[in-house]
């Protein structure tokens, strides 16, 4: 294929940030159509990156006989119908994070995308963790630290604590579906270095239970949770903590710690991105140097692109992926409504 023609829909931030110009940036990639949440916006969108077809709904983009690839920049409620109408056609697929509402819609996916194996269908992965991701896996590898004992995973913030603060689309159940916090963004690093948990006992709370959605006008009810706190049990029988949380005031940001028998590990993965190490008889931890070789970087599009013509397998994200990080969103919802704990059963 000597040009592959892509169809975007759903042109927002991340697109604008890094989809787009990480396309046009591969060699024999065109942006052939966009259809976006309205006519006029997708026409400035064709106008500010010369895209000569504005379409007027999504389905025009997928049945375009003209068009080889299609990029999902919508939110989640979306992924699943275009994902699935998409392969239906025949395109390959790059489908924004989270991966659907739900780990029902993330299954059908991952059933469409077994029946077009020749089609490439990606996940945006979560941009964390990239940049030790390496480093960590060699230490892993090595036994630096040992038997894995805990894990802690902590992502919190304060964009919600103010109760007069707009609702926002990620809390919105329609449109983020039981996809909550920095859960999912933060987990999914965590389970490319170590087995995905079997089971989950999970406790949520949203302190403000209504916002104004400025869109319409009124107050809407908040279909996420404010602030998640999950233990989980891992197959080597360690055990996880974590604390999301989107409504405290200086807490600590997206980390990950590995702690062993030998020694830990902690990823300061935002603002810092370093990662240190500490042996059991050191007396404290130590900034990990990442070689230039080793340094992950984001290259998403291109992997999308490279994978399309052949030349690269997709690792960050496939469906299966996905899938299970999705079914491990919905243990944890469950577990929270139910206050009982939940085993998880992949399906992929």
């Amino acid at each position: 294929m000597d040009t592959i023609r892509v169809g975007i829909i759903g042109f927002g931030a991340n697109t604008r940030l890094r989809h787009a110009p990480g396309l046009l940036a591969c060699p024999g990639v065109k942006l052939s159509a966009v259809s976006n949440r309205s006519v006029e916006s997708a026409k400035n969108v064709a106008s500010d990156y010369q895209i000569p077809k504005v379409c007027d709904s999504w389905q025009q983009v997928v049945e375009d006989p003209e068009i080889d690839a299609i990029c999902i920049g919508t939110w989640p409620y979306m992924h699943c119908p275009i994902t699935l109408a998409a392969l239906h056609h025949g395109k390959h697929v790059l489908t924004e994070a989270r991966m659907a509402l739900d780990d029902e819609e993330a299954r059908q996916m991952y059933a469409a995308s077994q029946q077009y194996p020749e089609l490439v269908a990606q996940i945006v992965p979560s941009p964390l963790g990239m940049r030790a991701h390496k480093v960590i896996k060699q230490y892993l590898a090595a036994g630096k630290i040992g038997e894995l004992r805990e894990v802690v995973v902590l992502g919190t913030n304060n964009v919600y604590a103010d109760s007069s603060t707009p609702l926002h689309w990620r809390q919105s159940g329609p449109y983020s579906g039981i996809n909550m916090l920095a859960l999912g963004i933060i987990h999914e690093p965590l389970v490319r270095w170590i087995a995905d948990p079997i089971a989950v006992l999970a406790s949520s709370q949203t302190f403000t239970a209504a916002r104004l959605n400025e869109q319409t006008g009124n107050e809407e009810m908040v279909g996420t949770p404010d602030s998640v706190q999950v233990i989980t049990q891992l197959p080597c029988g360690a055990r996880g903590i974590y604390h999301m949380s989107g409504v405290i005031h200086h807490g600590p940001g997206p980390q990950i710690h590995l702690y062993g028998s030998k020694g830990t590990l902690k990823y300061v993965m935002a603002p810092d991105n370093k990662l240190y190490f500490g042996a059991a008889g050191d007396s404290q931890m130590s900034e990990v140097n990442i070689p230039v070789e080793l340094a992950g970087d984001w290259r998403v599009e291109e992997e999308f692109v490279q994978a399309i013509r052949g030349e690269e397998k997709i690792e960050f994200n496939d469906f299966a992926t996905g899938v299970r990080y999705m079914e491990f969103t919905k243990a944890v919802e469950e577990s929270a409504r139910t206050g009982q704990v939940v085993g998880i059963q992949y399906s992929a």
